[in-house]
């Protein structure tokens, strides 16, 4: 894994990316989220919360874009240890550490 990106610039939320991006989503994206989760929460229908689903992809979504912009060096490399690693924190510690000085919450 070379790159969070594809070749038109867009972040491409793989399962090592958003690991390695989930404190951030879940600070940026938390008024989204528990609309989402409120919305499930009072209507069984999973169809009137598309829009609420919606809503928080593309909080997301813009939010990897923030990050691809502002730290993409060390956001690539975290996301690459995760995905060599298999999404396994502990062994992806110092890239971390890395990734959160240059991309603070």
């Amino acid at each position: 894994m070379t790159s969070t990106v594809d070749t038109a610039g867009e972040p491409v939320p793989t399962s090592s990316l958003l690991m390695a991006a989930a404190k951030h989503i879940g600070t940026k994206c938390r008024g989204e989220n528990l609309a989402f989760l409120k919305c499930k929460k009072d209507d069984p229908n999973p169809e009137k919360c598309l829009d609420k689903g919606r809503q928080v992809t593309q909080c997301v979504l813009h939010l990897l874009r923030d990050l691809h912009q502002n730290c993409s060096k060390e956001l690539d490399a975290y996301a690459g240890c995760m995905y060599y690693h298999t999404n396994e924190f502990e062994l992806c510690r110092k890239e971390q550490k890395e990734f959160e000085k240059a991309c603070t919450l």
